[in-house]
C-alpha cells in the first residue's frame, strides 16, 4: 500500500483506473509524504506554578521560562486583581522574550490565588484586599521571590522588577529595599507619597504614566519627575490619549499604541541594565 491509499480509503478496495499522466505527475509528489502528519508543537514557554518560603510558611507564584530554557530573571507584580488571566499572559509574554519571569501570589495571606474580574464586585474586593496588606511583608515577599528567582538555574543572574498599578508601587519599593537589580512601574499609584524613599534607588528605573489616569493626576507624575530630575538612573514616560491600565487589553482602558510603545521601551531598558 502506498501513500494515495491513504489518503483515499476506497482506494484500497475500489478497482484502479489507468491514471492520467497528469495524475501520475501529481501523485508522485505526494510520495514519501506521511499523510496527516501532525504538527510541531508550538508551545515557546513552559509554565508552572511554584511554592516560594516565607517564614514557616510558603506561597504560590506562577512561573514561565524560556524556550531558550536560560535568561535573566523578572518579578512581574500584579494589579489588585490577584495572578489573573491577565497578569499570566504577562509573564508569558515576557518569558517569549528571553526572560525567566514570575508572579508573586501579593494577597496570598487573605485570598490566596485569587483571580478577579475589573469592574463591580470584583474590583470593590480587589481594593479591599489591597486595604488589608501589610507592605513591609510584601517587600519582603517580593525579596523572597527575587531571591528565589536568582537561585533557579535557568536564571543567568540579574533580576528586575515590573509591576502594574498596585505592582506598580510594589515595584518602586523593591528597588527602594535592593531586592532587584533594575525595576519597571507602569502607573503606579501612591509613589508620589514616598518620594522619601527615592534616595535609596541607586539602580535603573524606569516610569510609565497614562495622559488621562485620573487615579495618577499629572501634577502627582510630575513630583515624581521633579524628585527624579538630573539624575542618569531614572526616566519618566507619559503617553498621550492614554488611561490608567492602558497596558492591559482585557480592560476597557487598553491602548495598543501606548501598550507596544511602553513594552518596547521596557525592553530596551531590560537589555541594557539586565
Amino acid at each position: 500500500m502506498n501513500n494515495r491509499d491513504l489518503y483515499d480509503p476506497l482506494a484500497r478496495t475500489k478497482p484502479r483506473c489507468k491514471p492520467t499522466q497528469a495524475y501520475g505527475k501529481l501523485a508522485a509528489r505526494f510520495d514519501g509524504i506521511t499523510p496527516f502528519a501532525k504538527k510541531e508543537s508550538n508551545v515557546s514557554v513552559t509554565t508552572r506554578w511554584i511554592d516560594i518560603p516565607a517564614g514557616k510558611d510558603s506561597f504560590g507564584a506562577y512561573l514561565a521560562l524560556p524556550k531558550g530554557g536560560k535568561g535573566p530573571g523578572i518579578v512581574i507584580l500584579q494589579e489588585i486583581f490577584g495572578v489573573n488571566g491577565h497578569i499570566r499572559d504577562v509573564v508569558e509574554q515576557y518569558a517569549l522574550d528571553g526572560y525567566v519571569a514570575i508572579a508573586p501570589d501579593i494577597f496570598w495571606r487573605s485570598a490566596p490565588r485569587v483571580e478577579l474580574e475589573y469592574v463591580g464586585a470584583d474590583r470593590d474586593r480587589g481594593i479591599e484586599l489591597m486595604k488589608q496588606l501589610d507592605f513591609n511583608n510584601v517587600v519582603s515577599d517580593i525579596a523572597a521571590t527575587a531571591d528565589t528567582l536568582r537561585k533557579l538555574p535557568e536564571c543567568t543572574g540579574k533580576v528586575a522588577a515590573i509591576g502594574y498599578c498596585l505592582g506598580g508601587r510594589l515595584a518602586y519599593l523593591a528597588a527602594a529595599s535592593g531586592s532587584v537589580d533594575a525595576a519597571v512601574s507602569y502607573y503606579g499609584g501612591g509613589i508620589h507619597t514616598q518620594l522619601d524613599l527615592a534616595d535609596k534607588i541607586t539602580q535603573p528605573i524606569l516610569f510609565h504614566y497614562g495622559e488621562l489616569d485620573h487615579g495618577i493626576p499629572l501634577d502627582a507624575v510630575g513630583q515624581v519627575k521633579e524628585r527624579f530630575a538630573g539624575r542618569d538612573n531614572a526616566d519618566v514616560y507619559i503617553y498621550p490619549g492614554a488611561d490608567h491600565g492602558f497596558n492591559c487589553s482585557v480592560r476597557a482602558s487598553y491602548n495598543q499604541k501606548a501598550s507596544a510603545l511602553a513594552h518596547g521601551r521596557t525592553l530596551a531598558f531590560l537589555a541594557e541594565h539586565l
